[in-house]
Formats: structure tokens, C-alpha cells, sequence
């Protein structure tokens, strides 16, 4: 993951985001399914690991990443529909 650049690193986001979504919809009917719920753990803890990794080096992702400062920076980077994604 170190290695991804900005596009790569959004693409990884977004896959590992639907599996984290998409398992804790099953496991809302099936609360007990251990494999399952390993499942979430894991990729829930990579998706946190790639917002913390494009966080660090290109900016927030998401209102929880704006960091405490005196300046709005949440949109002072280029936006991903102007092209420098």
C-alpha cells in the first residue's frame, strides 16, 4: 500500500470500503458468524490504515481527517473531478 499512488490508493479505498459496507450488512442478520466477523475486522482495519496512509500524504479524505488547525484546509486541494487524482 505504501507504494500506491493517489488513484491507486482511492481505488484501494473505495474496494476495501464496499467490503467493510458490505459484510456489516450480512452480519446485521448474522450477528454470530465468526468468519464473518474476522472479515469485517480485517478489512475495516485496512480501510483505516489507507485513509490514515491518504491522509498523510494527500490531504483529508473525510470531514473526520481535518486535522485541528486554524486554517479550513478540507478543499484547498485540487478536487478528483479536476483531473489531478
Amino acid at each position: 500500500m505504501q507504494t500506491m499512488n493517489r488513484s491507486q490508493l482511492l481505488q484501494w479505498i473505495n474496494e476495501v470500503s464496499f467490503a467493510v459496507t458490505d459484510i456489516s450488512l450480512y452480519l446485521d442478520t448474522h450477528p454470530d458468524d465468526k468468519d464473518a466477523l474476522a472479515f469485517f475486522m480485517k478489512y475495516n482495519a485496512e480501510r483505516q490504515k489507507a485513509l490514515r496512509l491518504y491522509n498523510n500524504q494527500f490531504g483529508p479524505l473525510l470531514l473526520d481527517n481535518i486535522a485541528n488547525t486554524n486554517f479550513w484546509n478540507w478543499a484547498t486541494d485540487p478536487w478528483p473531478w479536476e483531473g489531478e487524482c
